[in-house]
C-alpha cells in the first residue's frame, strides 16, 4: 500500500531537534501521545542537544503535528527552538517508538526541582490510591530534579534516585508512555522507594505517614522539628507558639533575621496577610517560593519574633507531598527556617544534621532519599506590576536564560560571581545557566560549597570554559578563585567593574542587543570595587555590554573602621555629618536627640585622626551605607545590625503607616568634583536632625527620606537623559529591592524613557555573574571581529 504513487507522494520524512528544558519533563511521551493522533510514524529520543525526532507520514500532518506540539508542551517544559530537515529514509517505521537516551556531549538544559501537582495531590489523598498517604509521590510534572540529578542524560541511573529498584508496578508505569509516571526518574512507592522516619535521641520513633503525624504532634507541643525535604534540611516550630519560635532564634544564633513560613493553603495565608489572585497565582506556582506579602492590619496571632519590625511577611505553600501531609496534621503555619547555625550552608545529609543540629532541634523528621544537591527556598516580591526575584535558587534555578542572538558567537565562559548572594554563570550555546544561590563566601562552608557546586555545574554541562570572568574586587574569594583556575588553565582572565556588571545583567535578561546603544545605568548597592580602585555603591553610569563611564555618584563619606562600620549604622551617621562638616553645628543645636547622645559617647577624636589619615576608614559612595546613616539618625538599629541590610529594611517597613507628600520629601544638593557629579545630602541631614528636635514621628522621617533620595535620583536622570540623549534606563543593585524607591524612581522617569528593570534574576549581587559574563562575552565577540 505504502508503494502506490498516490499515496506514496503525500508523505514525507523529516528529523526534528528540539532544544530547550525538554528533558525529564515528560517531553517524550508527550511527541508520541500526539504523533500516534496524528497516525505519524518514527521515534523520539533524548540525547546531548535535546530531544531528536524522526517523523515519517503526510507533511501538513507533520505540520499540525508541530504546531500542536508547541502549543501544548508539559508544564515544565520550554522550548528554545525546533530545526526541522527533510530526510531520506532507508527503512519505512511501522510505529512510532521512544528509544533510549543518546549519551552524546550534553547542550541541553537540566529540568528544575517542581512543586507536587494537582494529579499527585489527588492520588496522596486518595484511600483508594497506592500511593494514599506516600510522601514521595511525583511524576514527570512534578518532584526533584536538580536538586537529586548527579549527570546528563537525566535518567535515573544519573540521579539519586538509583539507589532504589523500582517494583513491578512502578516499573510497568515507567515504560508505559501512556502513563503520566513515564520516565518520571523519581517515580516510586512506598513498596519500592525512600521512606521518612521521626528520629530522637539517636532512635527512630515512628516511619512512613506516623512519623509525619507524629512530628506535627511534636509542632503542636512546642518542640524543634528538622525537616529533610526535597533540596535540603529545614527547622519548624508552630508559628504561633512564641516561646517555641524565640527558642529557635536563640539555638540558631538568628536574632532577628526574618524567618519564612508555611501554610497548607492560601485561604489559610489570608488570616495574616494580603493577598489577591495574582499573589496567589505567585505562591501556587511549579517554583512555590516564599513570597513576601504585607500583613494585614488585624491579622490572627502570629508570634512577634517571626519577622521583628517588618511589615510583610514571606509565606510559602507546601511543595512536597511530605509538606502537604505535615501540614494537614496542623492547624496553624509553621516556621520554616533553613536548617543551619546562621551563616552556615543548610544541611543536605542525615548523619550531618543530626550532628550540626543536634543542638537546635528535639526531633528529626528524616528520609533516605540523597540530596545530591542543595538549593535554598527562592523569594520573590511584587513590585511594579511584576514579580521580582530577591533570591533565585529551588524552582528557577537553573533555568537558562536565553541572551540576545548577537551573542551567537560567544566563547564558552565561566563568570565566578561575587563575595556576598553568590551565584556563578555558565555561557554556552547562546545560553547563560546561573547557578543556584549560594550565600555569602566569607563563610568557609559556604565558599566549600560554591567550589562543589562549580565542579559539578562543569560536569553536568561539560563546560570547558576558554575564559574565566571576575569581579575586579581583588579581595573577593571568587575573584582569587577565578585568577587560580585561569592560571592553572591557561586561559583569559577577564575582570569586570561590579556596577558594570550590574547593568549588564539587565540589559541581557532584557534582551538588549550589543549594537545596542548606551544605557544610564543607575546603580545602587552596599559596596563594589571601582575603576579608581576606591569603593563605590550609589552610581550613575553611561555603559553598554563593552564598557562604562561613570558621570555621577553619591557623595562619599568614610567607612569609619572598614568593615565594621557595615555593622554599626552609626558610625555611617558620623560620616555623613563629618563629611558635610555638621557634627560641630548639630551637637551644640541638637543635644535633645538620642542618636547625638550616642554619638558623643565615641572616640570621635580618634575617628577625626583616622579620616584625616586615611588609616583603615576608605570613603566610599555606598547608598546602602547612607541608608544606615540614616536609619541609626533616626533611631532604628543605631548601635548594631545583626543581618545585612537590617536597618534599611525595618526602615521601609516603617512607610506602611506613613503619608508623605512628595513636596514634603528632604533635600537633596548636587555638587561637581573631578568632572563627576556627586549627590550630595547635607541638606538632608539639616532638616532630618530639625525634624528629630520636633518629635517627628519615625515613619515620617523615613518617608522624607525614601522620596528625596527619589527626587534627587529623578531629578538627575533627567538631566543626563537630556544631555546625552539617553532613550533607555536602567535600574539595578540590591537598594532597589527597596520597593517605595523602587517604584518612585521608576515612575519618575518611564514617562520620559523605556525604564529596564530585573525580573529574571535578583537586582542583588545574586544576578552579578549573568553581567559578569555577558561583558566578558561581548568583548570577546569583538574582538574575534576585529582579528577575523
Amino acid at each position: 500500500m505504502l508503494s502506490s504513487p498516490t499515496i506514496s507522494s503525500l508523505l514525507c520524512s523529516e528529523r526534528i531537534r528540539i532544544r530547550g528544558t525538554v528533558q525529564g519533563v515528560g517531553f517524550r511521551p508527550t511527541v508520541w501521545s500526539l504523533a500516534k493522533q496524528f497516525h505519524l510514524k518514527g521515534s523520539v529520543c533524548n540525547d546531548g542537544e535535546g530531544v531528536l525526532l524522526t517523523v515519517y507520514g503526510e507533511q501538513a500532518l507533520i505540520d499540525k503535528f508541530v504546531s500542536t506540539l508547541q502549543e501544548n508542551i508539559p508544564p515544565l517544559a520550554y522550548i528554545d527552538s525546533i530545526e526541522r530537515q527533510t530526510i531520506r529514509l532507508t527503512h519505512i517505521p511501522t510505529d512510532f517508538v521512544i528509544e533510549a537516551s543518546d549519551h552524546s556531549h550534553a547542550h541541553t538544559h537540566l529540568p528544575v526541582d517542581a512543586a507536587t501537582c494537582e494529579a499527585c495531590l489527588q492520588d496522596i489523598n486518595n484511600p483508594d490510591n497506592r500511593r494514599y498517604r506516600y510522601a514521595f509521590t511525583n511524576c514527570t510534572h512534578c518532584g526533584p530534579r536538580l536538586s537529586i540529578i548527579k549527570g546528563i542524560p537525566y535518567d535515573r541511573s544519573q540521579t539519586t534516585m538509583a539507589d532504589f529498584v523500582l517494583c513491578d508496578v512502578c516499573w510497568d508505569e515507567y515504560n508505559n508512555p501512556a502513563d503520566r509516571r513515564f520516565h518520571a526518574q523519581p517515580n516510586a512507592c512506598s513498596a519500592c522507594g525512600p521512606e521518612v522516619w521521626l528520629e530522637e535521641d539517636g532512635e527512630k520513633c515512628a516511619i512512613a505517614y506516623e512519623a509525619i503525624c507524629l512530628a506535627a504532634e511534636r509542632l503542636k507541643a512546642g518542640k524543634i522539628v528538622a525537616i529533610k525535604g526535597v533540596a535540603g534540611i529545614h527547622l519548624a516550630v508552630d508559628a504561633h507558639n512564641d516561646s517555641a519560635v524565640r527558642r529557635l532564634r536563640k539555638r540558631k544564633n538568628r536574632l532577628s533575621k526574618p524567618l519564612a513560613l508555611m501554610a497548607k493553603d492560601c485561604l489559610q495565608i489570608e488570616r495574616y496577610c494580603q493577598i489577591n489572585s495574582l499573589d496567589a497565582q505567585q505562591l501556587q506556582d511549579s517554583s512555590a517560593p516564599i513570597v513576601l506579602l504585607p500583613r494585614q492590619s488585624s491579622s490572627d496571632y502570629l508570634s512577634d519574633a517571626i519577622a521583628p519590625n517588618q511589615a510583610q511577611l514571606g509565606f510559602m505553600l507546601p511543595y512536597s507531598p511530605l509538606h502537604h501531609l505535615l501540614m494537614q496534621s496542623l492547624e496553624h503555619p509553621i516556621v520554616l527556617t533553613s536548617g543551619n547555625l546562621s551563616s552556615e550552608p543548610q544541611c543536605i545529609e542525615n548523619q550531618d544534621a543530626l550532628q550540626r543540629l543536634q543542638p537546635i532541634a528535639d526531633s528529626f523528621l528524616l528520609h533516605n532519599r540523597r540530596v545530591e544537591n542543595r538549593l535554598d527556598d527562592s523569594v520573590t516580591r511584587f513590585m511594579a506590576g511584576s514579580y521580582r526575584l530577591y533570591r533565585r535558587a529551588r524552582g528557577y534555578a537553573p533555568r537558562p536564560i536565553r541572551l540576545p542572538d548577537s551573542f551567537a558567537n560567544s566563547p564558552d565562559l565561566l563568570a565566578m560571581g561575587g563575595e556576598l548572594k553568590n551565584t556563578f554563570c555558565l555561557l554556552k550555546d547562546q545560553q547563560a545557566v546561573l547557578s543556584q544561590h549560594m550565600g555569602d563566601l566569607e563563610n568557609y562552608a559556604t565558599y566549600e560549597d560554591y567550589q562543589k557546586n562549580l565542579r559539578l555545574y562543569q560536569q553536568l554541562y561539560q563546560h570547558q570554559a576558554e575564559a574565566i570572568v571576575v569581579d575586579k574586587h581583588p579581595e573577593y574569594l571568587s575573584t582569587k578563585l577565578g585568577k587560580a583556575i585561569a592560571k592553572e588553565q591557561g586561559i583569559p582572565l577577564i575582570e569586570v567593574q561590579h556596577h558594570h556588571a550590574h547593568i549588564a545583567a539587565c540589559l541581557a535578561e532584557n534582551q538588549q542587543p550589543l549594537s545596542g546603544r548606551a544605557v544610564l545605568g543607575i546603580a545602587l548597592d552596599g559596596l563594589g570595587y571601582g575603576d579608581d580602585d576606591l569603593l563605590w555603591g550609589g552610581e550613575f553610569l553611561l555603559a553598554d555590554y563593552y564598557q562604562s563611564k561613570r558621570l555621577a555618584c553619591l557623595r562619599p563619606a568614610p567607612l569609619i573602621g572598614g568593615s565594621q562600620a557595615m555593622r554599626e549604622p552609626w558610625r555611617n551617621t558620623y560620616a555623613q555629618l563629618y563629611e558635610s562638616q555638621l557634627w560641630d553645628d548639630i551637637q551644640h543645636n541638637h543635644t535633645d536627640t538620642a542618636i547625638v547622645d550616642l554619638l558623643k559617647q565615641q572616640p570621635l577624636n580618634t575617628f577625626n585622626r583616622m579620616i584625616e589619615q586615611s588609616i583603615n576608614c576608605p570613603a566610599a559612595s555606598s547608598c546602602g551605607r547612607l541608608f544606615d546613616a540614616v536609619a541609626a539618625a533616626i533611631g532604628i538599629c543605631p548601635e548594631a545590625i545583626s543581618y545585612e541590610g537590617q536597618a534599611a529594611i525595618e526602615m521601609e517597613a516603617l512607610l506602611a503607616s506613613a503619608s508623605v507628600n512628595h513636596a514634603d520629601a528632604y533635600p537633596f544638593d548636587l555638587l561637581t568634583n573631578d568632572g563627576v557629579t556627586q549627590i550630595d545630602p547635607s541638606p538632608l541631614w539639616r532638616a532630618l536632625f530639625a525634624d528629630l528636635s520636633n518629635n517627628t514621628p519615625q515613619a515620617i522621617m523615613s518617608a522624607r527620606f525614601h522620596y528625596g533620595l527619589a527626587n534627587s535620583l529623578v531629578s538627575l536622570a533627567k538631566q543626563f537623559i537630556k544631555r546625552h540623549k539617553i532613550s533607555q534606563v536602567v535600574l539595578t543593585g540590591g537598594v532597589f529591592q527597596n520597593k517605595t524607591l523602587f517604584e518612585a524612581v521608576l515612575q519618575g522617569l518611564q514617562n520620559d524613557v523605556e525604564v529596564l528593570t530585573h525580573r529574571q534574576v535578583p537586582a542583588n549581587d545574586g544576578g552579578l555573574s549573568l553581567g559578569q559574563a555577558a561583558i566578558a562575552a561581548a568583548q570577546l565577540i569583538k574582538r574575534s571581529h576585529s582579528c577575523a
